[in-house]
């Protein structure tokens, strides 16, 4: 697997760029990341500066999946921000770029993440999913369980609304 990730990378107007290329592309595509598609880059931009914003003052930290220099995979892995939840963090924005689907990035970018949350002393990851899409499949399979669901949740349309989907793996740190 070519693939190389990066805990953090330098927020240059080139990498946010970038991001919202990618996420556009996995909207489009049919990607459950806080859009419906189709979508645009007017539209993506201003919640991804804000959900980088997040990044840049913390206490959010960015994993960025690399093909050779090509940003191919992300996801935030984000803090609660209260104090009785600091030994769990949320993993929001999970995409692969469509073309760069069905190589293992997902899960690669999803085990990538469980080491850096382990690093910091995380000892579960939570993680939401849109219903109807088959996704809590692939994160079942890494290891993830259904804890909870929202009924009708996301409203994608007047005549479309799905449950939410709530995800938990405990992270059982290593013995010293």
């Amino acid at each position: 697997m070519d693939l190389r990730f990066v805990l953090d990378p330098d927020l240059t107007p080139e990498l946010r760029e970038r991001l919202v290329t990618l996420w556009v592309a996995a909207t489009n595509a049919g990607g459950a990341v806080g859009f419906v598609a189709p979508v645009s880059a007017a539209e993506v931009r201003p919640f991804a500066e804000s959900t980088l914003a997040d990044v840049a003052d913390g206490p959010d930290r960015l994993l960025a999946g690399y093909q050779d220099d090509r940003l191919v995979a992300v996801l935030v892995i984000s803090d609660n921000r209260f104090h009785l939840k600091t030994h769990w963090r949320v993993l929001k924005r999970v995409m692969v770029h469509p073309d760069a689907q069905g190589r293992g990035y997902g899960a690669a970018l999803m085990r990538e993440a469980e080491r850096v949350a382990r690093s910091l002393g995380v000892t579960a990851l939570h993680v939401t999913v849109r219903d109807g899409l088959g996704l809590d499949r692939f994160y079942r399979r890494l290891g993830y369980r259904e804890v909870g669901r929202l009924p009708a949740a996301l409203r994608l349309s007047p005549t479309d609304s799905r449950d939410e989907i709530l995800m938990w793996q405990d992270l059982p740190l290593p013995l010293p």
